[in-house]
């Protein structure tokens, strides 16, 4: 048996956690140590017994609009010597803004890249590190991969990130191997092994959600026009990409529904069943059927949509073929994380639209039932995900009613809760352990701005979730500019730095910062008609 094991001050907790089961006193002294627990460059290699590779981040203040830097950047931050380098994108951002950090990452980027100039790191204990850095805005820092949570925004490094699932640690600078050696036994006789890394792709799920999608009216006009899957052609790749992709459809489908008329005034909505293939094309995994236009066509279709969602194997919760349907959770697995999807419409409570207990409709908010379920989710080891299909706003604030409901649901252990109701998008807040996104805006939908809309309604949130063994570590907000009435592409730099500022303002965490680029003007181009439309009258 070993006499002792040195574990060097650089060693992160969770590895130093690793060693407290091992049968081995832990001594101060590294010359009387057999066994030590240290940065493995350097060294002979025959004394090692196991290695760890060690993957940290970069990361800042939730509310950063900068997404990432490029790594020479961040060493001459290191060197104190950012404002000298040529054709700096971020010194303005961070240029008199310390690295902060704790002492034991300290120690391993000092080994790695030489003592950090005065003043150019900060260093706090790692469970202060957050609040250090939301008080010190604008503020950067690096952290291990296991301390990320979603206070915190992984910034990308030459356009890698941990978080990512094109995440290629080869080529990505912010890491560091640890080793066991042995100094007394051959290593093969030792028995001892460290976890391979810190970041283990089959513990890792993304998830991707959206707000309204509305298959009707300009939208599915486009579609007949351009093509049933053409209103992904920007953000296909990434939705695919998501392990789990969560598209919230208002609109039943409808074997006897109309051609589409982008002129209809009235809110009674179907879509044509082969629009499924939007929905498949854009790689959806979950439905949320919560939409106040559900019941437009009567039970009739809303069984066909249920059917049509069964034959492609694609789950829907929020609603369903009677209440115990609707208000059922959906539950999935994916990579060892259990994720449980609920919501509800408190709108329509009582009327014609909620399922009851012989008829198809949304799910109506049973507050109790939601309360008493997310805790038995959560206790069981859930994330839940819990959305509205809240009342409807044109404006960015949180009403009252919006915050009673969507706190509750958090109280009760709902990791993220999301309004999937907004036409125009919301803000955002964390409450104690949860995110709230209080409404994304559109997805697919075809309101471009025009009266009596407001401009801004064209801007949209995609938000993207990392779960990592069992819990939520991460948010990112994707944001999109609707065109063509009904087609998503992603914003520019400047559209982007524009809406992420003033939403990080409305939400309460500082001021609009001025960008170079205004609200977008909105320029419409008038739509050719085909010939005039028949109506169809709604089955009840």
């Amino acid at each position: 048996m070993p006499a002792g094991l040195y574990r060097a001050s650089e060693v992160p907790d969770l590895l130093v956690a690793e060693t407290e089961s091992w049968d081995i006193p832990f001594i101060d002294d590294p010359d009387q140590a057999t066994l030590r627990l240290e940065l493995a460059s350097g060294g002979d290699e025959s004394t090692v017994v196991s290695k760890a590779s060690w993957v940290y981040a970069l990361v800042a203040p939730f509310p950063t609009v900068t997404d990432g830097v490029v790594f020479d950047e961040l060493k001459a931050a290191w060197q104190g010597s950012l404002s000298t380098l040529p054709a700096c994108v971020q010194c303005e951002t961070f240029d008199r803004s310390p690295l902060w950090m704790a002492d034991s990452t300290l120690t391993v980027f000092t080994a790695l890249w030489g003592e950090p100039a005065p003043g150019a790191v900060q260093t706090a204990r790692a469970d202060e590190l957050v609040d250090a850095l939301w008080s010190d805005q604008p503020a950067w820092g690096i952290v291990p991969f296991e301390e990320l949570q979603p206070k915190l925004k992984v910034l990308t490094v030459d356009g890698q990130s941990p978080i990512r699932k094109e995440f290629d640690l080869a080529s990505y600078p912010l890491k560091a191997e640890f080793a066991l050696r042995s100094l007394d036994q051959e290593p093969a006789t030792l028995s001892l092994a460290l976890p391979g890394s810190n970041r283990d792709p089959a513990r890792m799920t993304t998830v991707i959600l959206t707000g309204v999608t509305a298959l009707v009216r300009a939208t599915a006009y486009t579609m007949e026009t351009k093509g049933v899957t053409y209103p992904a052609n920007d953000i296909r790749e990434l939705m695919r990409a998501a392990d789990i992709t969560h598209i919230s459809n208002e609109i039943p489908f409808f074997t006897g529904c109309d051609f589409p008329n982008p002129s209809r005034s009235k809110l009674v909505f179907c879509s044509d069943p082969k629009y499924i293939e939007l929905l498949k094309d854009v790689g959806t995994d979950i439905v949320e059927l919560t939409g106040n236009h559900f019941a437009d066509y009567g039970a009739a279709a809303m069984l066909e949509t249920l059917d049509i969602y069964n034959r492609n194997g694609i789950p829907y919760y929020g609603g369903g073929a009677d209440l115990e349907d609707a208000l059922k959770p959906a539950l999935l697995s994916h990579n060892g994380n259990q994720i449980a999807f609920i919501g509800c419409n408190p709108v329509d409570l009582g009327r014609p639209p909620v399922a009851t207990e012989n008829k198809p409709g949304a799910a109506p908010c049973r507050h109790s039932y939601l309360v008493n379920t997310i805790e038995d989710l959560d206790e069981l080891g859930y994330v839940v995900i819990a959305t509205f299909q809240h009342f409807e706003y044109y404006s960015p604030e949180a009403r009252p009613n919006q915050l009673e409901d969507f706190h509750r649901v958090a109280d009760a252990g709902a990791s993220i809760v999301s309004g999937s109701q907004a036409h125009f998008a919301q803000v955002m807040e964390f409450y104690d352990d949860s995110f709230i996104h209080y409404g994304l805006g559109n997805l697919f939908f075809d309101q471009m701005g025009d009266i009596p809309y407001h401009p801004g309604i064209r801007r949209e949130f995609i938000d993207r979730y990392t779960i990592y063994n069992g819990k939520l570590i991460s948010v990112e907000l994707l944001t999109a500019m609707l065109v063509d009435h009904s087609r998503p592409r992603w914003m520019t730099p400047e559209e982007r730095a524009s809406f992420l500022n003033e939403y990080f303002h409305h939400s309460g965490w500082g001021e609009i910062i001025p960008t170079p680029v205004p609200q977008p003007t909105v320029t419409l181009t008038p739509m050719v008609l085909p010939k005039p439309f028949t109506t169809i009258t709604p089955v009840r």
